[in-house]
């Protein structure tokens, strides 16, 4: 099974990630993400795939999270 990274190369965190995956000498799938974004059926999958909540794939940092409230709002199962 390969690895797939869904990659922003603006992104130093990605770009990061992506240099440690190719450190090991691996070539990923890339998906740029913003130019293929995933379907809604996709993003559940994922998520049920890293066995992690909803939430926890929401990136804060440097986004316009705080201003937009989104950290009040609860995510429907």
């Amino acid at each position: 099974m390969g690895i797939i990274i869904y990659h922003n190369p603006e992104c130093g965190t990605s770009r990061n990630t992506l240099g440690l995956i190719r450190n090991a000498d691996i070539e990923p799938q890339i998906i740029e993400y913003l130019n293929c974004p995933p379907t809604r059926a996709l993003l559940v999958d994922l998520i049920g795939r890293m066995n992690i909540a909803r939430r926890d794939l929401l990136r804060e940092k440097g986004t316009p999270f705080s201003e937009s409230g989104l950290g009040t709002w609860t995510i429907r199962q």
